[in-house]
């Protein structure tokens, strides 16, 4: 095995649960890093619900110069506790967040660390939604990936920060005076968002960096999936508020005019079952239909998801 240094300029975390399928790929582009300071790599395993345990054992039987290692929870912690675990298990210099369905390029590692040269703050990359081929993708997912990239490239350095998620970085040292992620956002979404916001609020440069944009195989491949999703960020997104006033988004107002009222009025019949079997009918709708029809549709039932977290948040109650 490759002889590691016993402190690695930069630790990888990585959050999973259920990654069984997805830390193959995520661990080999790890392995395959090029011109890397050393570094580690902890994934924290947020309940073995799939044996990752023992994919993960495999993986560091296939890359023995890695610096691979892992903690598994008993149970679902959720998010908040698998990332501050990876930061207590670790000694890194440089914290690298890499959710794990991530598929980083082989500078990955070098250009983190390299971020930070200018001294104490965050760094970003953004993700590329790589999805399967289907009516979703075709009208509506990767439309709204790309402009969602366009959209965070062009925001101005103060309001970077909302864009804090899984392919980020920041020194071990600010990770600490913040007290690491905050716990009270239990379910799904928002703990990185208000992350992200803190640093900034602490006065610390928080910036998207091109570079590091990575692939990322997106969990999020169907009507539903993304709704659901867009159902529990919109109820942590009122955690977030209540803990740092809605002037920091902005402002927490209603979606207005024609569009807005369609949104609203099925937002107001939205729950995780109506969610579910609406999507299955536009999803076969979207099959079929032009695809500016199709988009509508999608997006409607997204933003109504979106629009009944922010506005009924203890209708979102699954757990990831």
């Amino acid at each position: 095995m490759t002889e590691t240094p016993l402190t690695p300029e930069a630790s990888v975390i990585v959050p999973s649960r259920g990654g069984a399928q997805r830390l193959p790929r995520l661990i080999g582009a790890l392995a395959a890093q090029e011109d890397a300071p050393p570094f580690e790599v902890h994934v924290v395993v947020d309940g073995d619900v799939d044996r990752s345990e023992a994919v993960l054992a495999q993986l560091a039987a296939e890359h023995p110069g890695l610096d691979l290692s892992w903690t598994v929870f008993d149970e679902n912690r959720g998010r908040v506790a698998a990332l501050n675990a990876g930061a207590d298990a670790t000694s890194g210099r440089i914290l690298i967040r890499a959710d794990d369905d991530l598929e980083p390029g082989p500078h990955y590692i070098r250009d983190h660390v390299a971020a930070h040269s200018g001294g104490p703050r965050g760094v970003i990359g953004l993700t590329a939604n790589v999805l399967p081929d289907s009516a979703y993708q075709r009208v509506y997912g990767d439309a709204q990936d790309e402009a969602h990239r366009r959209h965070a490239y062009a925001l101005p350095a103060e309001q970077q920060w909302r864009h804090w998620a899984g392919n980020v970085s920041v020194p071990r040292t600010l990770h600490a005076e913040l007290g690491g992620y905050d716990p009270d956002y239990r379910r799904y979404g928002w703990e990185d968002v208000d992350f992200g916001y803190r640093l900034h609020v602490a006065g610390y440069p928080v910036e998207i960096r091109p570079e590091l944009e990575t692939r990322h195989h997106a969990a999020a491949v169907t009507t539903y999936t993304k709704a659901r999703r867009a159902l529990h960020s919109g109820s942590a997104r009122q955690i977030f508020i209540a803990k740092h006033g809605a002037d920091a988004l902005g402002g927490d107002r209603a979606p207005g005019g024609p569009w807005g009222a369609a949104v609203r009025a099925v937002a107001a019949l939205s729950t995780e079952r109506t969610i579910q079997y609406s999507s299955a009918v536009v999803e076969r709708a979207a099959a079929v239909l032009p695809a500016p029809i199709a988009r509508k549709l999608i997006a409607l039932q997204v933003e109504a998801a979106a629009e009944t977290g922010r506005t009924r948040p203890g209708r979102a109650r699954r757990q990831f």
